[in-house]
């Protein structure tokens, strides 16, 4: 074996990688039918992480997904669980389908869209008449000139190519735009798609319940990606200074609301808002969505003692409305004690005693005596439910759909073209275009109307082929 058949064979190695990649697997990636089921699968399983809810407890999925009876014959908490469908924009497989999709666009970009790109800002000019007859629109007229069609082109906003060496020849073009529209529709999905991996990998979601008047940092996470920890907060917290609820004259609820304070970790407040539902507050990357509320406490006094704040927690109703409720002793033996009861925020306090009996009806800031003690309920301590998060991937995201708008409306232009050839007292005129065949059928008749109708000594004569 000589060197050089040893050197061929080498190279012949090497490029097997690429000649694979050509033949084989380029092929597949950019197959339409290929693109449209994963585009399918995946708006399927968005549609599943939309219906089945997201970044519950097992104990929620197992008390709402029981697998006697099955929804659907088949749904139970274990399938949701096994195969992710409770966290389904963060799985392994649905990614995998987002990076699949995202690499069949661009392959097909590089492979389709950029060579029709280049295809198009190249051409020839035609200089026998023969040429003309494979347009879809074509004419021959014995008046006219190419200055004068130059000039008419220009006010349909045609870009004019004269040829440079040859003055009875020219082109002419406009909508190129209508080619570069498809590549710019899809680098904004792949701008999404990118922004949505970006968002799984690094986003969290966090749900808190704090008490009106307390400070709390970022801990009770949900659901996070594995890149998650750097967006979690961890050098600033957050203060909730009041929380209330406005309601309707019939005790219905209008609105909630949370007056808060971010706080560094000094303790001075950075940035401050009042947040109710559909106006959260941001900062550094996290939003604090109002999305409930609940009863955090009491406070109440005996006699002249000092005022005591006690817990509330909310009882077991089986769905019969919300329940706040707290035990208060009476003696300080703890023998004996009554029930206090809200439902809302609105100051009124049920009492029962231990048989379970209502005792008395208050409003906050009243009293009542209770086994020989003077019982007064100073306040109903409302606690706010946030629900926070961060998804860095939404800018990505943003912008790819704002390309993606770009691109659809880019794509509606049509890339129309225009041949003509001056052979004597003839002038041979002819076009064709991507799209909009009537309408640009209409404008070339307008342009050689136009033509036609110039000044001439002699008879016109025009033979229109279509």
């Amino acid at each position: 074996m000589t060197l050089e058949d040893s050197a061929s064979k080498e190279l012949k190695w090497w490029a097997l990688p690429g000649k694979f990649l050509r033949q084989e697997l380029l092929p597949v990636l950019t197959n339409l039918r290929l693109a449209i089921a994963l585009l399918l699968l995946i708006a399927i399983f968005s549609s599943t992480g939309t219906v089945i809810e997201q970044g519950q407890s097992p104990a929620f999925y197992q008390a709402n997904y029981p697998e006697h009876p099955a929804l659907f014959g088949f749904l139970t908490w274990k399938v949701i669980q096994v195969v992710g469908l409770d966290h389904v924009y963060r799985t392994w497989w649905f990614l995998a389908l987002l990076i699949l999709f995202g690499t069949s666009l661009t392959a097909c970009s590089f492979t389709r869209q950029l060579p029709a790109l280049k295809a198009a800002q190249r051409w020839k000019y035609y200089e026998e008449p023969r040429q003309f007859q494979k347009l879809a629109l074509s004419a021959e007229l014995d008046t006219g000139s190419l200055d004068s069609l130059s000039q008419i082109l220009q006010k349909h906003r045609y870009k004019i190519f004269p040829d440079p060496e040859k003055a009875n020849l020219l082109y002419a073009r406009k909508g190129i735009v209508g080619r570069i529209g498809p590549i710019i529709v899809h680098i904004g999905i792949v701008a999404i798609l990118l922004g949505g991996i970006w968002g799984a990998m690094t986003g969290f979601l966090a749900q808190e319940m704090v008490a009106s008047g307390d400070t709390f940092k970022v801990t009770n996470i949900v659901d996070a990606g594995p890149l998650a920890a750097a967006q979690v907060p961890k050098d600033w917290s957050v203060r909730v200074n009041r929380f209330w609820i406005d309601y309707t004259p019939s005790g219905g609820i209008d609105q909630f609301y949370s007056d808060m304070s971010v706080l560094d970790n000094q303790g001075k407040e950075v940035d401050h808002k009042k947040i109710f539902v559909n106006e959260p507050l941001r900062y550094h990357g996290v939003t604090f969505y109002q999305t409930d509320w609940g009863i955090a406490g009491v406070r109440v006094q005996f006699n002249n003692s000092p005022i005591f704040q006690l817990p509330m927690a909310q009882l077991n109703t089986n769905g019969n409305g919300r329940i706040w409720g707290t035990w208060v002793p009476t003696k300080p033996d703890l023998s004996e004690g009554v029930s206090l009861l809200a439902k809302d925020l609105q100051g009124m306090v049920l009492i029962y005693d231990a048989t379970g009996k209502l005792v008395d009806t208050v409003r906050t800031g009243m009293f009542t005596e209770i086994n020989g003690v003077k019982l007064k309920i100073l306040d109903v301590i409302g606690s706010t439910g946030l629900q926070i998060k961060a998804d860095p991937g939404i800018p990505i995201v943003y912008t790819g759909f704002g390309l993606l708008m770009l691109g659809v409306v880019m794509s509606y232009f049509s890339h129309s073209q225009i041949w003509a050839l001056q052979k004597g007292d003839r002038l041979y005129v002819g076009g064709k275009t991507n799209r909009a065949q009537v309408a640009f059928e209409q404008e070339v008749l307008e342009i050689l109307d136009r033509l036609s109708s110039q000044p001439k000594g002699e008879e016109k004569e025009t033979a229109i082929e279509v």
